[in-house]
């Protein structure tokens, strides 16, 4: 009979216990319990000093809000008022028209999404669903000018609107809207470009073979089912012009077109600075942006999500 050599000369090796009864041991199943428990208690807790951190800015004007004068320059700091008042709530709007400021700001502020999300879903669907010649080349220079900062063109456009006669009214700033322009509108049609990329082709084609044009197409077809990214592209757009101020101050001079921005710089001047209804007005201009946030939450999440699927 055959003998293996090598099989005899070599040393027996040590069985290890396989995972298993390694995983029901009761002291090492523990020990892993302890270990996730431990670490989601430190997640938790980053996350907490982090929101903390982060929402103190708020809590300071939230408090100075409802303070008096006297503890608004009070030191140490007061964080809890001790005597609340509203008069950081009622005066302004007794000296000043905030209705009117709301009022504009909300026409802005729709006809800017109406006319972007028009404009841009247009657009945005050329570039996606259609083959033409230099596609991608316009593409880039469209995405171009998300590079280029607002202050470059900020004097040639003033100009041109000068020319236009058309300074001191809302046409300035809610016709490019209308024309997927500025920075918004590039932003708005990378978004919706991405999205509608994700549609499946074969419906366009199935749409061609019953005779469809390519308006039928993007009207019945893609922009319903662009819902999600539309919704998305509404609310970056609701965000970015409800608190814009550089624009309507560049293009309003007359204070019965001004917006809220703008009001409440109103409330400040040379010979002194109202912290207490400053603070109290800008709580009250959050509410529609924080009712839209806390409302459609996750659509803010799934736009920073969409605009990177190809």
């Amino acid at each position: 009979m055959a003998i293996d050599r090598d099989a005899e000369a070599s040393p027996a090796r040590p069985k290890t216990a396989p995972p298993v009864r390694a995983m029901a041991d009761p002291s090492w199943a523990e020990r892993v319990r302890l270990g996730h428990r431990l670490g989601r208690a430190l997640l938790y807790l980053t996350v907490a000093a982090g929101a903390l951190i982060y929402s103190l800015p708020f809590l300071w004007m939230l408090s100075t809000a409802f303070k008096t004068d006297a503890e608004v320059f009070a030191y140490p700091p007061v964080w809890i008022p001790t005597k609340l008042t509203l008069e950081g709530f009622t005066d302004p709007w007794d000296n000043l028209p905030f209705l009117d400021y709301y009022r504009n700001t909300a026409v802005i502020t729709g006809l800017n999404i109406v006319g972007n999300l028009a404009s841009c879903s247009l657009v945005a669907f050329a570039f996606a669903r259609m083959r033409f010649r230099g596609r991608n080349v316009l593409f880039l220079i469209v995405l171009s000018t998300m590079m280029l900062p607002g202050q470059v063109t900020l004097i040639p456009l003033y100009r041109l609107w000068s020319e236009l006669n058309l300074t001191n009214t809302i046409a300035p700033l809610t016709i490019p809207g209308f024309l997927a322009g500025g920075y918004s509108g590039a932003f708005s049609v990378f978004l919706l470009r991405q999205y509608m990329m994700t549609i499946p082709f074969d419906l366009d084609d199935a749409a061609k073979l019953d005779g469809a044009s390519w308006f039928r197409i993007y009207w019945n077809i893609v922009l319903p089912l662009s819902g999600p990214a539309l919704g998305a592209a509404a609310i970056f757009l609701f965000t970015g012009k409800w608190s814009d101020f550089l624009d309507p101050l560049i293009y309003l001079s007359d204070p019965d077109k001004f917006t809220v921005p703008l009001g409440l710089a109103q409330l400040n001047s040379r010979y002194g600075l109202e912290y207490q209804q400053t603070m109290a007005q800008t709580l009250i201009s959050l509410v529609p942006v924080l009712l839209v946030f806390f409302v459609v939450q996750r659509r803010y999440v799934q736009g920073i999500v969409v605009s990177g699927i190809k």
